[in-house]
């Protein structure tokens, strides 16, 4: 029984070593949210048994949960660059498969149709607004400057604004307002699936997404020029990585116990 005990303490430890080694990884990550393991021990006894003389017969991952406590903020200047002070967040769709992605990395650039894509060219969402700048729907549209200005002026550039105002500028000095960033909330983030890139998708655990502009009720604002980066801190990571070595090395040891015990016994009878 020790050795299969043991056994399950050297897959746990392994299993531990691999989610620290995904955070720090990632420690450079734009927008990257961190991960812990959580183990819960397996009891293996029937209502009759003893409770004094349970032993327990090991652990079992029981979970590993996404952190997404706040990164730190990092100015870049870019003038698509954004970071979500506070809660949220960003809202992509890929036009090619129309899949709806949700990320905390605001590394955006303009594409030559004048929709504002991340690198893998999947679309910034936002919500329509009128031409006073009020939102007018809480159904989340692609963002796309126009090329050309309603007067027949070249488009020159787009900016952000800290309450997520999409704004393009024209060579006649007009401006135009695309809409307002589009954030996204969860009843239960921790249930969102990582599927890479720094981008999570809804399930049934997460809930579906509650859409919202930056800065009301509980969204964060807009950061412009700047990025968030990874919430991995590398000395807490380092303190975890010696104490899953030190676990590791436990179970192993326990193992080699045992096999000495089995050992001396079968000499015993020989």
């Amino acid at each position: 029984m020790s050795f299969y005990t043991s056994l399950n303490g050297l897959k746990n430890a392994q299993s531990e070593l691999s989610v620290i080694a995904n955070n720090l990884a990632n420690a450079e990550t734009t927008g990257f949210k961190k991960s812990r393991i959580n183990f819960a021990d397996i009891v293996a006894s029937s209502a009759s048994a003893n409770p004094k003389l349970v032993k327990g017969i090991g652990s079992a991952v029981q979970s590993i949960d996404q952190n997404f406590s706040l990164g730190p903020t990092q100015q870049t200047g870019g003038a698509l660059d954004m970071a979500i002070n506070g809660e949220g967040f960003f809202t992509k769709v890929s036009p090619v498969t129309g899949k709806t992605f949700y990320t905390r990395n605001g590394n955006f650039t303009l594409d030559g149709g004048g929709f504002v894509t991340d690198t893998q060219g999947s679309r910034l969402q936002v919500l329509p607004v009128d031409a006073a700048g009020n939102v007018t729907s809480t159904t989340p549209i692609d963002a796309q400057a126009p090329l050309v200005s309603g007067t027949g002026f070249d488009f020159m550039a787009v900016t952000i604004k800290a309450d997520g105002s999409v704004i393009a500028s024209y060579a006649d000095g007009s401006v135009a307002n695309v809409g307002k960033v589009a954030l996204a909330s969860f009843v239960s983030p921790g249930g969102l699936l990582q599927i890479g890139g720094q981008d999570w998708q809804a399930t049934g655990i997460s809930g579906p997404a509650t859409y919202g502009q930056p800065g009301a009720a509980r969204f964060g604002t807009i950061l412009s020029g700047s990025l968030e980066q990874s919430n991995v801190d590398i000395a807490e990571e380092m303190v975890g990585l010696i104490t899953a070595q030190r676990y590791f090395q436990a179970n192993a040891k326990a193992i080699d116990t045992a096999t000495q015990l089995s050992q001396t016994i079968i000499n015993l009878r020989s």
